[in-house]
């Protein structure tokens, strides 16, 4: 009997031991090189691209946005990603970019491109959401886009020389390869410095934890900007 009690006193020791290696490993496999718990992780929360983007500017943190207007979800998630926008901080470069894998996902992505080309996304941004969303104006003609636009003070003619322009398909077209580039499957997404890519799914279960994870990612990124100037 006594062999058998030392016997149980040894196996709760090993137990028990095995127990703290188990943790100590997890420490150190969810701990980032600054010696820090990482709150979120590659391959649950969030994806890392295959191959990294060179971005526009690489002394700021580039986040962009992947989205399409007649996307209900990015119709609902523009508030608050617009409120995020305004609070982000001077060192985080911000912009969007129409997601495409259609015919008329290709004529909103013009459209986008065409109020960028008329400084006029401020205007007409928010207008060719509603429309889709709530008005039920699909936005798939020329003519249907043209009125909206002089709706909000463009002139026809501005209207249809940008809309038809070399630079606005050229943008396009180029928007269409950052489809593959970023590895979009779907909208709204976001992608943090040519890195990461940030989606819903069955561990990102709202949008606002969608920016939870890209404000990670940033402060990610950041401390290696850095300390690479360090």
């Amino acid at each position: 009997m006594s062999e058998y009690i030392a016997f149980l006193k040894i196996k709760s020791t090993l137990g028990k031991c095995a127990g703290a290696l188990f943790t100590a490993l997890l420490l150190v496999f969810s701990t980032n090189s600054f010696g820090q718990i990482e709150k979120f992780v590659a391959g649950t929360h969030y994806t890392e691209l295959r191959s990294p983007v060179n971005t526009s500017d690489s002394s700021k943190v580039e986040v962009l946005e992947a989205f399409w207007y007649g996307c209900s979800h990015c119709f609902r998630f523009e508030p608050l990603v617009a409120s995020w926008e305004g609070a982000a901080s001077d060192d985080v470069d911000f912009s969007r970019f129409p997601a495409m894998w259609n015919a008329l996902m290709k004529i909103h992505a013009q459209v986008y491109y065409t109020a960028e080309a008329l400084n006029a996304i401020d205007l007409v941004h928010e207008a060719v959401f509603a429309a889709i969303n709530v008005e039920g104006n699909r936005l798939q003609s020329e003519a249907q886009i043209a009125e909206l636009f002089e709706m909000h003070g463009i002139a026809s003619d501005d209207f249809e020389a940008a809309f038809n322009s070399f630079s606005v398909r050229t943008k396009v077209n180029q928007a269409e390869k950052r489809m593959q580039d970023y590895e979009i499957r779907s909208t709204p997404n976001m992608i943090v410095n040519g890195k990461y890519l940030v989606a819903t799914g069955q561990a990102i279960r709202t949008q606002v934890e969608m920016l939870e994870v890209v404000d990670f990612l940033v402060d990610k990124e950041r401390r290696l900007l850095n300390s690479s100037g360090d």
